[in-house]
């Protein structure tokens, strides 16, 4: 099951962001990116994928906002699937606690 049109609301949220540009994924959909680093990337209409760290990775699945990530369970990834207009909103959502991380770490490296 999916959301028909969610890859491409969540694109327009996200490439809003200073910074943020997409591309392919190697294994389908979309990929953003702030630099070189990637925020996570959509399979279509239907699933997410965010890097977190562990810690942030746990509260967040502990909290119930996404899963372990679908092929690699132990990582720090996450994955969320895209089943209503809500869990849209919450991808994107997610995809900018991301960006903000990354920009957290920009900064710190600057200084």
């Amino acid at each position: 099951m999916s959301v028909r049109g969610a890859g491409e609301e969540i694109r327009t949220a996200v490439i809003e962001w200073p910074g943020v540009t997409a591309h392919p994924h190697r294994f389908g959909g979309t990929e953003y990116r702030l630099g070189r680093r990637e925020l996570g990337h959509v399979h279509s209409d239907s699933l997410a994928d965010i890097p977190f760290p562990k810690r942030v990775r746990n509260e967040l699945v502990t909290a119930g906002k996404a899963l372990p990530h679908h092929v690699l369970p132990d990582s720090g990834w996450v994955s969320v699937p895209i089943r209503s207009p809500e869990d849209v909103q919450s991808v994107i959502e997610l995809l900018r606690q991301a960006y903000d991380l990354a920009q957290e770490q920009r900064s710190r490296r600057r200084e």
